[in-house]
Parts: C-alpha cells; structure tokens; sequence
C-alpha cells in the first residue's frame, strides 16, 4: 500500500505573496495618484470638480496641441454667484448639460469658520458650496445660456429639492480656466497669510495676558507683605511712553536749535 503524499507548503511562499500583495498595493496606490485631476489647481477641493469623463494619456502634437488651443480659446465661462443647500458639482454638470457641451465645473466650498458650526449645530454633514463655475466648450453658447437663465429659476419635476430656486449668473468674457486656478491659488495663500496673522496676534496677547496675570501676582504679594508690617501700599502711575516719532521730532529740533545757537 502506497502511503498518501500531502502537499508541503514551498520554502519562501509567503514571502512571494507578500512581495505580490505590497506589488499589487503599490499598483493601487499609483493609480488612485493617477486618478487626480490635472485640473485642480492649488487651494481648490477635489469634492468640488467635476471634469469630464475622458482623459488624454497620449503626447500632444503640433496638429493635436494646435486644436487644443483653438479649443481653449473657443471655450466660455459662466460664473455662478450663488449655489442652492444642497446641490453639487455633478448636479449643476447635469443641469447644465441640456444647453451645450460641458468641459469643466469647479464649485467653491464654504468658509471653514461656517462649515464646523453648520456640523456643529445642524444635521446636515455634508459639504455646502456658495459659488461655482461653468466650463462650456463654445463661448457663443455660454453667453446665451447665462443671458437666459440668469434670474429665472432652476425648475424640474413637481416637488423636486431645487424647483423653486433661481438661478444667479454671469458670462465672464475674456476669462479661461487657467485664471481660475490661479485666482483660487491665490485666495489660498492670503487665506494662509492671513491665519498667519491671526495667529502671532493671538500669541502677543496671550504672552501678554500671562506677564500681567504674573506682575498681578508679585504686587499682592508685596500688598500681603506691607499689610502685615501695617503699611499701606500705594501704586504709581506711570507716565505715558510718547510715540517714537514726536520723541525723534524733539531731538531733532533741540539739535537744530544747539546747531543754530553755536553759530548765532
């Protein structure tokens, strides 16, 4: 009788499936980088782009790079002034879609302050957005679509979320994407320059809270120390410092006046 045979586990296997898990990983992980868009410029949120579906993985050539530029130049952009609660970049992609050929959408999240106390006290979690724009592939039907929707409103079916509200909007001539991306950039470095601010301001003046709190505590305790040999404490007031300017125009003209006198 043959004895049976059971498979042995092969020297080094785990090591390979763990080589090919972290291969598998790491291919993963590349194209979740690879599914960013190219569009999204510094300081924008990816929640509120909405691009369209196809993506150019090819080089461009002279002929392909000549009809992107034709392409862009054609291109129109609709500022939107006001978002409805609720509504977001792939709605406003929908909706717009019925009148012409869409390139891009780019919604504006609302400020971080109004965000955490919307969550806070609300029960609604979801982002909000307050302004947008609309990417259309032709410029003449941009113009027309933001003349004739501007003011009127957003309609759908009976009971629909957003039947009621009215659409806010602008053609912006002469502007591209480019300058979005740019002008939202640059919104984000004031924004960051202006926590800077915010936050050396709030440090001069809690180091400042913290020196008087000490010089509180060292004056009660020489008041404790005169109270027990029954003297009375009492508190100088200082002379206000002058401004640094008035004091150099005083020096200034004492100077002028010894100048003046040394040779009269």
């Amino acid at each position: 009788m043959l004895p049976t045979l059971s498979p042995q586990p092969v020297a080094g296997s785990s090591q390979l499936t763990d080589a090919n898990h972290d291969a598998h990983s790491v291919e993963s992980d590349a194209d979740l980088s690879d599914s960013q868009p190219d569009d999204l410029g510094e300081g924008m949120h990816l929640e509120g782009f909405a691009g369209p579906s196809e993506k150019i993985v090819k080089p461009l050539t002279l002929e392909a790079l000549a009809a992107f530029k034709a392409a862009h130049d054609k291109a129109g952009i609709i500022y939107i002034s006001r978002i409805p609660p609720g509504m977001r970049p792939a709605k406003v992609r929908h909706l717009m879609s019925g009148y012409g050929q869409v390139g891009r959408v780019y919604l504006q999240q609302e400020d971080a302050k109004r965000a955490y106390l919307r969550k806070k006290y609300t029960s609604t979690k979801k982002p909000h957005f307050t302004e947008g724009w609309v990417e259309f592939k032709d410029k003449k039907i941009a113009r027309s679509v933001a003349e004739m929707l501007n003011a009127q409103p957003i309609g759908g079916k009976k009971g629909s979320r957003w039947r009621d509200d009215v659409w806010t909007m602008k053609y912006l001539p002469k502007f591209k994407w480019n300058m979005l991306t740019e002008q939202v950039a640059h919104e984000a470095q004031l924004h960051q320059a202006k926590l800077r601010v915010e936050l050396s301001q709030s440090r001069a003046e809690q180091q400042e809270y913290l020196r008087n709190v000490e010089l509180a505590k060292v004056l009660e305790k020489r008041a404790a120390k005169k109270r027990e040999r029954g003297e009375e404490m009492q508190l100088q007031e200082r002379a206000p410092k002058r401004p640094r300017d008035q004091l150099q125009r005083r020096t200034e003209s004492s100077q002028l006046g010894d100048v003046l006198g040394s040779l009269f």
